[in-house]
């Protein structure tokens, strides 16, 4: 009965991360570029088949049972998201594969949202935190305040004046061997963990932003599917622990 109540426990503690996962990916459905997170569960075995235990020390009862579940790591899902015609010249979007080069706060960080405009100082920036865009040697890109009224990106990545077609640098985007070491560090920038970027030639498609790979009427199923995995849990903790006070109390009594 003991055995059981951990059991559900750990079922709980399991659909809890699950639903916060997907309320997060919901609170992000509108979110340009946003790439929504996949739960992995696994089973738990017993914890001498782990091996961290002594076989010869473990109970011929509970060897064969299952140890409940386990949430493994959170992967990322980095396929592409649909394109959404702005006309807007400043917003782009990557087919494919990479990512755009931002200077932030913390160093540089990669996006997928190609929301941009200019700051004060002429400077290319994202629309979501103002981060500097960088150009392919990593550099800011700056434009003249005579061509700040007509600028636009073209589908190269070429910042230029749409009057003049002067070009004033061409947005940096990157790309990593392996995706998995980057991870999310807020405001949908990512961060490499230890893999350097390798600039690549991207498609662009100009006038167009990515939107987020979340499927709003998918999450809402899972939703409903982890609550009543959440409720399942609960209830069999509760029926566990009736059944172990009428074992104390009732059967204790009798005999």
């Amino acid at each position: 009965m003991v055995y059981g109540i951990y059991l559900s426990a750990g079922g709980l503690q399991a659909n809890q991360y699950r639903m916060e996962v997907l309320a997060n990916n919901l609170a992000n459905a509108d979110t340009v570029g946003f790439k929504h997170d996949l739960t992995v569960m696994r089973e738990r075995r017993a914890e001498f088949r782990e091996g961290a235990g002594d076989p010869d020390a473990s109970q011929p009862s509970l060897s064969g049972m299952t140890g409940g579940s386990l949430v493994g790591p959170t992967i990322i899902s980095f396929e592409d998201g649909a394109p959404d015609h702005t006309g807007r010249p400043l917003d782009v979007a990557i087919r494919r594969d990479g990512f755009f080069r931002v200077q932030s706060a913390d160093g540089e960080r990669y996006t997928r949202d190609g929301r941009f405009l200019l700051n004060q100082a002429g400077e290319l920036v994202t629309a979501a935190g103002g981060h500097a865009v960088l150009d392919t040697a990593g550099q800011p890109i700056t434009i003249p305040a005579a061509a700040a009224s007509d600028v636009m990106i073209d589908g190269r990545g070429e910042v230029r004046s749409g009057r003049t077609k002067t070009a004033y640098g061409r947005i940096g985007v990157v790309d990593f061997d392996d995706k998995s070491l980057l991870r999310k560090g807020g405001g949908n920038l990512f961060e490499s963990l230890g893999e350097a970027p390798r600039d690549i030639m991207a498609s662009l498609m100009a006038g167009t932003l990515e939107k987020s790979t979340v499927d709003p009427i998918q999450s809402m199923v899972s939703m409903i599917e982890v609550t009543r995995a959440y409720q399942l849990n609960a209830t069999m903790v509760g029926l566990a622990d009736q059944t172990l006070g009428r074992a104390v109390n009732d059967i204790g009594r009798i005999s």
